[in-house]
């Protein structure tokens, strides 16, 4: 760790003492914090006019691609920023992790003794608390093997570094499937006699158990269709993936972009609803397989087609409805020529998940053979170029007069198909 008062250190005297070293959570925090705050005040001060070399002033668009690259190059570092707190996330995530699920098991614990208070201890407390236990030493186990990628959470983040709800809900499922069958057979360890281990075996039955295998078979499938599908249209390039900085709990009911998702949502919800039916049973009654009743199987069933029927249809790839020349008030109609700005409409042009500057600063035109960047254009609050529907960029003086094809290349590397348009001489 870098020392106080040394670049990426901590601060000195009087502007916070916040560590920014960024090798550990809280200076990682403190860095991207001071980044955003640095970043946003340079933003905010381009937007109202200021900060512009006077060199510049008489040539608005110097001036605008000056801004521009000045705001891609505190975007890089906030960037920076933001990668050094997604690489100490992981120590950060399987110290919770195992605090968590090892809080529960004491709370499982105290709970078990309150309620024995009057009827006594019983071998079902023994047989919960054990199981318990035991779920929690594997979920230490696999913290400390996958210590690098968020140790016990490291199987339920997707390729974009986000948590994968159909991960969370199989994952769920299948530990709660195993608490069932260790507390079972923890009892059928303790049963005195060979009638109560034949009567702990019956509760093994197919037809009182088929509910929940039917359920922890649906959520497999899911998990598996959902990641096959994601894939199979990234490849095709039908939907558009943003890596995110780090997993986030919100990841499980939002989009990409962290705005909330009904299909997401309802699966989560409707998973978290039967799951705590399960428990309660489990609970009630520790010496067989829980049984869900079949109508919470096809209502399960019917949240994962919809979750799955989401998937299907979300995202798309950038499309260009149209290209027009950018008009100035009081300019007159003309063709588009060299050095005209160009103002390209449709939609998809900034992915969900690509809203940040230095994603937003990635977005390319290509027109002819030329790649031209699209500038950033501050306004108080955020910017206006470049948006989802409407990207304002320059021809350069390097375009051939004639016909010329354009494309966009949005954050995600998308590429939108060819639209013609005439450049002038």
């Amino acid at each position: 760790m870098a020392g106080r008062g040394e670049p990426g250190g901590g601060g000195k005297p009087g502007d916070g003492g916040g560590c920014r070293c960024g090798q550990c959570p809280h200076g990682a925090r403190e860095g991207r914090r001071q980044a955003v705050a640095a970043f946003v005040a340079l933003r905010e001060e381009f937007a109202a006019g200021r900060g512009v070399p006077a060199g510049l002033a008489h040539s608005a668009g110097a001036a605008r691609q000056w801004v521009s690259d000045e705001l891609t190059l505190s975007a890089r570092q906030l960037a920076e920023r933001r990668a050094a707190e997604g690489a100490v996330w992981p120590t950060a995530a399987r110290r919770r992790t195992v605090v968590a699920v090892w809080s529960m098991v004491l709370a499982l614990l105290l709970g078990q003794a309150l309620t024995a208070v009057g009827s006594g201890w019983t071998t079902g407390r023994t047989a919960t608390l054990t199981a318990a236990a035991v779920l929690a030493l594997g979920v230490t186990a696999a913290t400390w093997l996958h210590r690098e990628q968020g140790g016990a959470l490291a199987p339920l983040i997707g390729e974009d570094r986000r948590l994968s709800t159909s991960r969370t809900v199989a994952a769920a499922w299948v530990a709660a499937v195993l608490y069932a069958v260790l507390t079972l057979a923890v009892h059928l360890a303790l049963a005195p006699a060979p009638d109560a281990r034949r009567r702990l075996l019956a509760g093994l039955g197919l037809v009182s158990s088929g509910g929940l295998l039917t359920i922890l078979a649906i959520g497999s499938a899911v998990a598996v269709l959902a990641y096959g599908m994601t894939a199979g249209r990234i490849r095709a390039g039908r939907v558009q993936k943003v890596p995110a900085d780090r997993p986030r709990v919100a990841d499980l009911l939002a989009d990409d972009g962290g705005r909330g998702n009904l299909t997401d949502a309802q699966y989560v919800l409707v998973n978290a609803a039967v799951l705590a039916f399960t428990l309660v049973r489990v609970a009630g009654e520790p010496a067989r397989l829980p049984v869900i009743p079949w109508v919470l199987v096809v209502l399960a069933g019917f949240s994962a087609m919809t979750y799955l029927a989401g998937k299907a249809v979300a995202g798309g790839r950038p499309v260009i409805l149209s290209v027009v020349r950018a008009r100035e008030l009081g300019d007159l109609a003309a063709p588009i020529r060299t050095g005209d700005d160009i103002e390209i409409r449709g939609t998809g042009f900034v992915p969900p998940g690509a809203d940040t500057p230095d994603r937003l600063a990635r977005t390319v035109v290509r027109i002819g053979g030329v790649h031209v960047p699209v500038p950033l254009v501050p306004v108080p609050g955020g910017f206006a170029n470049p948006t989802d529907g409407v990207l304002t960029v320059p021809v350069p003086v390097d375009v051939e007069p004639g016909p010329v094809e354009v494309r966009v290349i949005t954050a995600a590397g998308a590429e939108t198909r060819a639209y013609r348009i005439e450049v002038q001489d």
